[in-house]
Order: structure tokens, then sequence, then C-alpha cells
């Protein structure tokens, strides 16, 4: 008996790792070789014309009446300046004062066009931080190789790449067989919804239906995605929602000499620990399947053994996910506190209470149904639960099918040919959700390279760029515009 036993336990673990092992071998890198494209001589001109643009302060701010208008009139001045053909040949509107939509005629009229994305708005300098700087924030200098300012790699980096890489085109005789749009929205960073969301608006009247739309969103990995020793080039097929919940309550104050089980603030304060005790689940969803089977393939041979088999795997998967909280991001809905208000002073209890709790949504959970489990959770009908006028629901998932994603994939290995390219899932909010209205197939991606050192400057402190790789930028742009035909 003993041996029947023991013959099947070896029967079956012989089983299961060769099933495992079959899982692994037969799966087959989605890597497509082509050849490097000509490097094209891009002139040193281009980047003296992101430092021009870096120096233009066409910030977002905070506050609405903060809004410099002046600054974005300028912006608007030294394209049509820098960009005389571009200027000439494409047809351009102007998008509520101050974003841009420009139009490329295609000769072949039958071909849906191509939308390329851009945002010329940038996020303030906090005052404390100037002196962190190595060169001042908006002075666009270029030391040893490198540019400085903000902008260099959020976004106008790709406004200016764009526009190069049209313009340039435009001077050699270049016709595109498919109109191509530039829209570069003016307020990405406080929402988009008088920029993208006007420009879409204005596609969609006009009939337009988009072939593929290409935003910012993920860029060229460098030692950012562990178990992978090439870079990584993630192009964005999907984005979380986005959405802030506003929590209140009003109760009866008076002396904080009096004590009172009813405060309001602890109220809030409970059912604030209560959703932080109550975090969404991780899951693997749609997109970040996709990135593990683009990935796995090319990582070390344990890795790929996981990830070929992630079914079976799913939790070590997940485990190994919840080690940073960028990697968490992907399989979780996020939940953060931002702001709390009260009616507080040193010698009262307050009598109402408000708190914001913002979301970032996995795809395939909608805001109706996070506001249900928030209120489930809560279990309290003394607070009131609403939801932000700003929000959006977690996009699409866009195909790694298309012929769009053929493209995208192909312009990045003709000029990154060291790269590896994956599918993934963009874990901010980009302009891209509003496109959904003219488009199925949305991606986000920007021909940067980031590491583990730069990428914390996007935001933040010192943002920069070689010089080198902002030619990349112009070149990659112009063999995507040639591969649309």
């Amino acid at each position: 008996m003993f041996k029947k036993v023991l013959s099947f336990i070896v029967f079956f673990l012989v089983a299961f790792v060769s099933y495992l092992l079959f899982n692994t071998i037969t799966l087959k890198s989605k890597q497509i070789n082509y050849l490097p494209a000509e490097k094209i001589d891009i002139s040193d001109s281009a980047i003296h014309h992101l430092a021009r643009a870096i120096r233009i302060k066409t910030i977002s701010p905070g506050k609405p009446l903060e809004f410099d208008s002046t600054e974005f009139y300028k912006f608007n001045d030294f394209l049509t300046a820098t960009y005389p053909l571009t200027s000439l040949i494409l047809q351009k509107k102007l998008i509520n004062n101050f974003s841009l939509l420009y139009k490329w005629e295609g000769k072949n009229k039958s071909l849906k066009p191509v939308v390329l994305v851009a945002h010329m708005d940038v996020v303030p300098v906090p005052e404390e931080d100037l002196e962190r700087w190595t060169a001042p924030p908006y002075s666009g200098k270029i030391v040893n190789g490198m540019l400085w300012g903000r902008g260099a790699v959020d976004d106008k980096v790709g406004v200016v790449g764009i526009m190069e890489a049209v313009e340039q085109l435009v001077s050699s005789g270049f016709e595109p067989d498919r109109t191509i749009y530039l829209a570069f929205g003016h307020d990405k960073e406080i929402g988009g919804l008088n920029g993208a969301r006007a420009i879409v608006d204005y596609l969609n009247k006009e009939g337009i239906e988009a072939e593929f739309v290409l935003n910012e969103g993920y860029t060229i990995a460098r030692g950012l995605v562990p178990g992978v020793l090439t870079d990584v080039a993630q192009i964005g097929i999907a984005e979380k929602g986005f959405a802030s919940i506003r929590l209140s309550v009003e109760l009866g104050g008076g002396s904080s000499s009096m004590t009172n089980a009813e405060v309001a603030s602890i109220v809030i304060d409970k059912a604030k620990t209560k959703l932080e005790s109550n975090p969404f689940p991780p899951e693997i969803t749609k997109p970040l399947r996709q990135f593990l089977r683009h990935v796995g393939p090319e990582m070390r041979f344990q890795d790929e053994l996981i990830f070929a088999n992630s079914d079976l795997f799913t939790s070590v998967i997940i485990g190994n996910f919840q080690q940073s909280e960028a990697d968490r991001a992907l399989i979780q809905t996020t939940m953060v506190p931002t702001i709390f208000n009260s009616d507080f002073t040193n010698n009262t209890n307050s009598t109402k209470v408000t708190a914001t709790v913002n979301f970032r949504i996995l795809p395939g959970l909608t805001i109706e149904n996070l506001i249900h489990r928030v209120k489930e959770i809560i279990d309290d009908d003394r607070i009131q639960i609403t939801l932000n006028d700003f929000h959006s629901e977690a996009s699409t998932v866009s195909s790694t099918d298309s012929e769009g994603y053929a493209i995208i994939n192909q312009s990045i290995k003709e000029i990154f040919p060291d790269v590896i390219t994956v599918p993934n899932l963009v874990t901010g909010a980009t302009d891209g959700r509003y496109y959904s209205e003219i488009c199925d197939n949305i991606y986000r991606f920007l021909p940067i390279r980031l590491n583990p050192d730069n990428i914390k400057a996007i935001h933040g402190m010192n943002e920069n760029i070689p010089v080198d790789e902002f030619k990349d930028v112009v070149r990659f742009y112009m063999r995507l515009i040639k591969n649309c035909d």
C-alpha cells in the first residue's frame, strides 16, 4: 500500500513539474525583431528649441485665479515662430484659447487618422524647493550634455519632439498617406477638462474616428523592471480611473472641556480607519496579464517559470507586486486621504467635519461599485458620502493585436533596437482617457529613458534629459509618422 501511495506521489510530482516546464518552454518570446532605422541627423537647434520652451512658464496652478494666460499665449507664438513650415502646411485650430489642434491632411482619405497627443502645461515648483534644483527649474540650462528644467520629461519634451519631427518631415517634402492630428492640451496637470476634453469634443463633432491615439504614459524603463536585465519599453494599453469621495458629518458641538462621544471629527476618523483596514483586494487585471505574457519570456528562468504558470502562481505574483508602492498600484485599487476640514478651534468640538479620500481605480471596477463598497465598509448613516465633480472611470483596455500597437512597437524597435517592448497598465491619469469617444485603441508611451534616479524628478526636483536622448525622441516621432503609411 505504501509503495502505491509513494508511486502516486512521485507520478504526481513528475507530472506537475513536467506541466510547469512545458508551459515555460512553450512560452515563446513575443518580441519582433526589426532592422534599426537609419540614424537621421538631428540639429542641435532642436535641443535649444526645447530649452526655450522650458523657459516659458506654462504652469497649471492649483488655484484658477493664479493661471497666467500670458505665458500660454507666449508658448503659442513660440510654436508658430519656431516651426514655420508646420504652421504653413498644417491646419491649426485654437481650442478654448490655449489648447492646439493641428491637422496634417493625408493623401488617402480611406485611411483612419492618427492622433499624437502631448500637453503644454507643467506642474508648479514649490518655493521651498527652488534652491534644491541643480539648475533653476525654468532656466532651460544645458550643462554637460544635460538639459535641465520643468517639462524636460513631463511633457514639453513630447510637444517639442513631435513638432521637431513634423517640421523636419515637411521640410524634406514628405506628405503622409494617413491624416495626422497633433493635439496639445493646456491643462492636463489639473484634469484636462478645458484642453483634451474640449479637443475630443471638437473631433467628435467632426465625426473623426481614429485608427489609434498615442499619448504620454510609460517610457523606456532602465533597471525598473525586476528580473529583466535589458531596458523595457512599456506601452500603456489602459489607465486606472480616478475618483475623490467626500465624507461629511454634522453633529452637535460644544466646549472641548466636555466629553462627547458624538464628536464629528472622531466619527470621520473612525470611517477613515475602517476604509484603511479594508483595502480593495489585489488582482491581476487584463493589462497586467498581458504584461506578464510579454515580459515572462525575457526574464530569468525561475521568474519565467512563475509567469508562464501565472494561474497557478497568482498568490506568488501578487506577493511580489506588493513589495513596493509602485508595483502595488498595478494590482490594487488604492486609497489615500487627501483633505481634512473642520470648524475646530482650540477650545471647541467641531460641529461639521469633512474628509476627502482619493481612489485610483483598477479596470473592471466602476465608480458606482466603488461608492457602494465604501458605504458598506463605513456602515454609518450619519456620514454623507459624495462623489467630487472631477472623476473618470478606469479606461477600457486597448488591443495588443491592432495595427496601431504594431506601428508603435515597430517604431520603438527601429529607433531603440536594444529594448524589449511590453504592454502594461498606467497607474496615473493622462489626457488619453478622454479619447475613447473617438478611438478604441489608445496607447500611452513617451520615447525617453527613465531609471530609479531620474524617475523621481517627474513632478519632483531636477527634471532633466540628456541631449542625445532628446534627439532620439525626435527620431522616434519621425519614424512613427512614416510607419503610419
